[in-house]
């Protein structure tokens, strides 16, 4: 006779009643708690949100329990994504959304973690020991979702079977399975390392959407033969700033020879309204837009998603996260 698993302790009604969607995951209704107890660490208002911490925090022994599930439970992490990913889509239903492609690293010590090495930590701007991954989140009505993330995997760290992949690869991969799953891509917003890629590009157009991506100020674009480039004048916008009032930023149309379906713009960085290279940004687009400073405001957007993601870690106690 199978005996029936015993209810799981309960924490925090909405920490609960949002875990419990993942409930079937878990063979073992330790490794629910588990899951359950990370969620209730993570919520809470402690400033460094070690495993003890947690554990201590949710009232258990040590973070053992804890360690023992990250490290050692039998739990599929494919599923759980899966359900996350069914979860966000169902709340999301058939609006469009704005899809930024961004990476984000973090400075490690040691090597023990997979896939920690010296690398270019994009935070950071400099190389340093350290693990980076690639991130998709949505843009609905103001609100950001987080979506997917993949880890990179540098080559001098690959495990057996690992297959490596660039970063731009990476976002391809993650642009094509977030269609499969339905998602309705309104626009995509990326910098200068997808912005640059061909492949990226490429994928996006094949896919009938629109784009707005860095580039660098030198990028290159073919023109027929006498042709040359040209500058419209500057021209003023207000910049809308989050918790801060507006502020004048300056944009200007970059024509190659003459205009065609990807347009590119220099957009300043402050109030200067001529800037120099270092003081502005360049960005190409194949939005069909009649007022040029929409272009600016929409692709801000990525820029809020990368300064809250930086505060999303701060607040969880892994800004500085370095332990061995």
């Amino acid at each position: 006779m199978v005996t029936p698993r015993r209810e799981a302790v309960n924490t925090v009604g909405f920490i609960d009643n949002y875990c419990q969607q993942y409930y079937s995951i878990f063979e073992d209704v330790r490794h629910f708690e588990a899951f359950k107890y990370l969620h209730l660490g993570m919520l809470s208002e402690i400033p460094q949100k070690s495993l003890p911490k947690r554990a201590k925090t949710v009232g258990l022994k040590s973070g053992q329990s804890l360690h023992h599930f990250l490290r050692d439970a039998l739990w599929d992490t494919k599923k759980l994504r899966e359900m996350r990913l069914w979860l966000t889509k169902i709340l999301i239903g058939e609006r469009e959304i704005i899809l930024c492609i961004d990476e984000t690293g973090d400075k490690k010590k040691g090597k023990s973690t997979d896939y920690v090495t010296r690398q270019y930590i994009g935070n950071l701007g400099k190389v340093e020991n350290g693990i980076v991954s690639v991130n998709a989140y949505g843009v609905v009505e103001g609100i950001t979702y987080p979506l997917i993330f993949q880890i990179f995997k540098p080559k001098n760290r690959l495990k057996p079977g690992d297959k490596y992949k660039t970063k731009p690869q990476i976002a391809i991969d993650m642009i094509q399975e977030l269609k499969e799953w339905g998602f309705k891509i309104k626009l995509v917003l990326a910098d200068s390392l997808y912005g640059e890629s061909g492949d990226v590009i490429s994928c996006i157009e094949k896919l009938q959407m629109m784009f707005i991506v860095a580039i660098r100020s030198n990028h290159e674009v073919l023109m027929p033969p006498g042709s040359q480039k040209g500058y419209n004048r500057w021209k003023a916008y207000q910049q809308k700033l989050s918790h801060r009032p507006t502020e004048t930023r300056y944009l200007r149309e970059i024509i190659f020879g003459k205009r065609h379906r990807r347009r590119y713009y220099q957009i300043s960085k402050t109030n200067t309204p001529d800037p120099t290279g270092d003081e502005s940004w360049y960005i190409m687009t194949n939005l069909s837009i009649d007022l040029p400073p929409n272009v600016a405001q929409l692709y801000s957007l990525r820029n809020w998603i990368e300064y809250g993601f930086k505060q999303v870690k701060n607040e969880q106690g892994l800004g500085g996260f370095s332990s061995n």
